[in-house]
């Protein structure tokens, strides 16, 4: 049987200790971002008052109102320009210079925060705001800053419709198989900022309650956010607080 997590104020623990060997998978949601000023769907006063998911979220809106999908996203585009990334998306940089590829970041966010922090190798799995593709041919996904408020975007190749690279409801995330290969072969699992409400990223802890590494252990499962999360019970320990205040220190010093 699992035990309770241990919920608590995140200055209550002890740093995370890595091993030499060991391989960490961190999952960041809307949480993280917030601190930065990135405005969330879930949050009072959010975006979901503004719009309803239906029509702004969800391929049946870009097929049926293009231009107001375009809006939505254009503003978004024109908000992340001003945002900057906090100490928490600093300190995921740090980690990825001093573990490398043994640290899997996967993010729910569509911001460019953690790259613009400096880390290089970055999973979106909900897609990325400044990058569009074409709705009508297999053109590759490509940077794509500008704002289209005026025009509807056309596909160089094709002359077809483009759209933003952004997972929609009812869309499968990007790249399910590299992130299940990631939680497989993981020691650690630190989620920071996530709800635990939005699947399939809610159920990647449960997932590593069930799967043992190829070590034979289970990863240790850490949660770091404001509150606690619906799917608290699946983790070792929910530590609470500002994930800009508590990531710095969340790692041991002199990590190998």
């Amino acid at each position: 049987m699992v035990p309770l997590p241990r919920v608590a104020p995140g200055a209550e623990f002890p740093p995370l200790s890595v091993g030499r060997d060991d391989r960490v998978f961190v999952l960041t949601g809307a949480g993280i971002s917030a601190e930065s000023g990135v405005k969330t769907f879930r949050d009072a006063g959010g975006l979901w008052e503004e719009h309803r998911i239906e029509d702004v979220a969800t391929p049946e809106a870009f097929a049926r109102d293009p231009r107001t999908v375009w809006r939505f996203y254009s503003e978004r585009r024109k908000q992340a320009e001003s945002v900057q990334p906090n100490p928490a998306h600093l300190a995921l940089a740090r980690l990825e210079r001093r573990i490398g590829d043994r640290l899997f970041l996967c993010t729910q966010n569509v911001d460019p925060l953690h790259e613009r922090a400096g880390s290089r190798a970055v999973h979106h799995m909900h897609g990325e705001l400044l990058r569009s593709r074409c709705d009508s041919c297999d053109r590759p996904a490509f940077e794509d800053e500008r704002r289209h408020l005026e025009e509807l975007p056309r596909c160089e190749r094709c002359g077809g419709g483009l759209r933003p690279q952004v997972v929609w409801f009812g869309e499968v995330p990007l790249g399910m198989d590299r992130i299940y290969r990631a939680l497989s072969a993981c020691d650690l699992f630190v989620t920071v900022g996530s709800s635990g409400a939005v699947y399939p990223a809610a159920g990647f802890v449960s997932h590593l309650r069930h799967n043992p590494a190829p070590r034979g252990n289970f990863a240790r499962c850490v949660y770091v956010g404001l509150e606690r999360p619906e799917n608290a019970h699946c983790f070792d320990e929910c530590r609470l607080g500002k994930a800009g205040e508590l990531l710095p220190a969340l790692f041991e010093e002199g990590l190998p």
